[in-house]
């Protein structure tokens, strides 16, 4: 579950963008009384986001109640009802698009993620996504890709060391950065290493680091690494992965597949609202 007091300083955020002073139409429409409205979605997919379009619209009345017919993680099929929603009307047209946004992004992460995953075909890989998040919509892309069955990549900088080519280059070697990494850091978070051939590969795997990603490497060239690297570090692979090509990078067996295409740019959900 996301962290409650997050959702609600980000969805408090959310709504004084989108509401500004006042909702004119519909204070200038409406006389305020309950009525019920249900969540539906238009299409087959798997449902997220959940928790976040309930705060929406808690956040705006106090009497309102939910019954969800779907749970996060939950496949849904087209026509399908995921909640019933009674609020005042006043609340439930206000919140609407809010909370649309919310579950229909989310629900569009999950489902990506899940059908690069039954893609993949090999439950021993880890399907991994990517910081290429849009700034301010991290933890819900992240929790978006662990419903749909993938494992979150490292949430910020301070995750891990992950030491790139940039970070090589300006370092001077793959030696000196991975001494230079070593020296400041703790005990608590892992080397990861970005790798463009055999000899940097032997070179990190001689310095002792934790992760070695292997990116932009055609397949053949990294099922070489894949096994030169033996189990004595973790292997991420990245770059260039796409719906078609997975299932030929997860059959060399790397711990980790790593795309920023289950999440960056993602289509939405179709999910309505119907008074």
């Amino acid at each position: 579950m996301l962290n409650n007091f997050l959702v609600e300083q980000h969805v408090k955020n959310a709504l004084m963008e989108d509401i500004g002073f006042q909702d004119i139409s519909t204070e200038a429409l409406m006389q305020d009384k309950m009525v019920t409205a249900y969540l539906k979605t238009r299409v087959d997919g798997i449902f997220c986001g959940g928790q976040v379009a309930k705060k929406v619209f808690e956040l705006l009345a106090d009497n309102v109640a939910f019954v969800f017919y779907k749970n996060d993680g939950d496949e849904m099929k087209a026509g399908d009802t995921i909640a019933m929603i009674t609020a005042p009307v006043k609340c439930m047209l206000t919140g609407e698009r809010t909370a649309l946004n919310y579950i229909r992004t989310m629900s569009g992460i999950a489902t990506q993620t899940a059908k690069y995953i039954k893609a993949m075909n090999n439950p021993k890989v880890k399907l991994a996504d990517t910081r290429k998040t849009i700034p301010g919509f991290r933890m819900f892309e992240k929790y978006s890709v662990r419903t749909g069955g993938g494992t979150p990549h490292r949430y910020n900088l301070s995750d891990c060391i992950m030491i790139k080519d940039n970070h090589i280059e300006c370092a001077g070697s793959v030696t000196k950065a991975v001494e230079l990494a070593k020296a400041y850091n703790s005990h608590a978070h892992k080397i990861e290493i970005e790798c463009e051939n055999n000899e940097q590969i032997k070179e990190a795997l001689k310095c002792g680091v934790d992760i070695i990603m292997l990116d932009n490497m055609p397949v053949p060239i990294m099922k070489d690494a894949i096994e030169l690297i033996d189990g004595r570090a973790i292997v991420e692979v990245s770059g260039n992965v796409t719906i078609d090509n997975i299932a030929e990078i997860a059959a060399i067996n790397p711990d980790v597949i790593s795309t920023s295409a289950i999440h960056s740019g993602v289509k939405p959900l179709d999910i309505g609202l119907d008074m």
